[in-house]
């Protein structure tokens, strides 16, 4: 079997979130995920949180179907109050059963 098309899902977000997000990216369906400690500058500067530890990114690779259920719960619970973002891209994985 070659290379099927799967989502992956990636989210940038304060520190203080990092198990909220996990739990959330769980409950909402990700089979797994990868998290790293990351340090940026955004259109509103250096977060605060930069001099108190990391941002983290979380990444997960997902189905469609999955990805904009994690993007809309994100919308409605942490944008109005929290620095994330989160950004989709279609990638080509090999053992697919393994994502969707």
């Amino acid at each position: 079997m070659g290379p099927t098309t799967v989502t992956l899902l990636t989210i940038i977000a304060e520190g203080l979130l990092r198990e909220r997000l996990i739990d959330d990216v769980m409950r909402l369906g990700a089979s797994g995920y990868t998290l790293s400690e990351v340090h940026g500058r955004g259109t509103r500067g250096i977060a605060g949180q930069f001099w108190h530890g990391a941002q983290v990114r979380i990444e997960a690779l997902v189905g469609t179907a999955t990805a904009d259920s994690i993007l809309a719960h994100l919308e409605t619970h942490y944008f109005a109050d929290y620095s994330v973002i989160a950004y989709t891209t279609e990638v080509r994985v090999l053992r697919p059963d393994k994502y969707t």
